[in-house]
């Protein structure tokens, strides 16, 4: 195909993996981190799912005013010089600390967890998420998985990760996974009650624990014992993403009223422009969804940093 010019001057063009077929933005966590701190910093920009890599063979990257930029924290090192943006602005020498080992936690370790239940103990439900047309797509699709199973099973390997047993794999995904459920505790955000660049990363990981691996140990362990995570995930994806609905959302995170209206939605972005300003009403000093419901099953507001966990703990045991 004839490749598509970019135009990318005063604009910021997010290059991404194409949209899976379940109603998630990204089976990719560092593609949903990146379009989700776009978001997050109401920073507008435009979609092209070209699946062309970076000159570094990175995904995602960005083109702006036709310059190039990948890996997630270069383009947000970049986009806070460019454009003067800074989510950790509230947060103090040693919160950006922590902070910054919470996401190289993350990325350089749960990460490898998360890639091996998605593109190798969890293949088969994976492919059928997996957006692809044409006469020929199953057998594509069937490559596309394989190839990528082999990818996953090599680099984890090389990092070392993948010279344990499945179990212990899974074990060292627990870890995590409780590391990030005791940080967060009963607070709003990972790092206190206002939004940081960590968040991005934390929910692009978590989001395809909640919504992409049905039936795995990762699933349920936030929709059980770690409800908390998984409570933190709905407040994210209600405040920066109003259009994204998943078929088979958990009422166990909604009043039943708010169950209703959340079936009223619009598809995801694609190529046109998105921003958040255009979506989001001024609520203070931070942005809000003004017609997406915003409460949980016991009518707590999921925006509100004092949600009772222990309450939500005994009725998810008791069920």
């Amino acid at each position: 195909r004839k490749e598509q010019e970019v135009d990318s001057k005063d604009a910021i063009i997010l290059h991404q993996f194409s949209r899976p077929n379940n109603g998630v933005p990204s089976l990719s966590p560092f593609c949903l981190k990146m379009e989700t701190y776009l978001r997050m910093a109401d920073l507008p920009y435009q979609n092209y799912f070209d699946g062309k890599l970076s000159p570094q063979g990175k995904m995602p990257w960005i083109e702006y005013n036709h310059k190039k930029v990948s890996g997630t924290e270069f383009i947000i090192d970049f986009l806070e010089e460019k454009l003067g943006v800074n989510l950790n602005k509230n947060l103090g020498p040693h919160e950006r600390a922590v902070s910054r080992a919470v996401t190289k936690m993350v990325e350089e370790h749960f990460y490898w967890t998360l890639a091996y239940c998605q593109w190798v103990e969890n293949l088969h439900e994976t492919r059928k998420m997996i957006s692809m047309y044409g006469p020929f797509s199953d057998l594509l699709k069937w490559i596309l998985c394989h190839l990528t199973k082999g990818i996953v099973k090599r680099e984890m390997y090389g990092h070392g990760i993948g010279r344990f047993s499945e179990d212990e794999i899974y074990a060292l995904m627990e870890k995590d996974m409780r590391s990030l459920a005791g940080l967060l505790g009963d607070k709003k955000y990972i790092m206190g009650p206002k939004l940081s660049t960590v968040d991005a990363t934390v929910f692009g990981h978590l989001a395809q624990a909640m919504w992409t691996l049905p039936g795995t140990r990762p699933e349920r362990l936030i929709k059980g014992e770690l409800i908390n995570l998984a409570m933190y995930c709905e407040r994210i994806r209600r405040k920066f993403w109003p259009e994204w609905h998943h078929d088979d959302d958990n009422t166990l995170y909604e009043s039943e009223e708010s169950s209703e209206t959340s079936k009223t939605h619009s598809p995801l972005q694609d190529f046109s422009f998105y921003s958040r300003t255009e979506t989001f009403d001024e609520e203070g000093t931070e942005n809000s969804i003004s017609h997406t419901p915003d409460t949980d099953y016991t009518g707590h507001s999921l925006f509100d940093s004092d949600v009772d966990m222990d309450d939500c703990r005994d009725q998810e045991q008791g069920k």
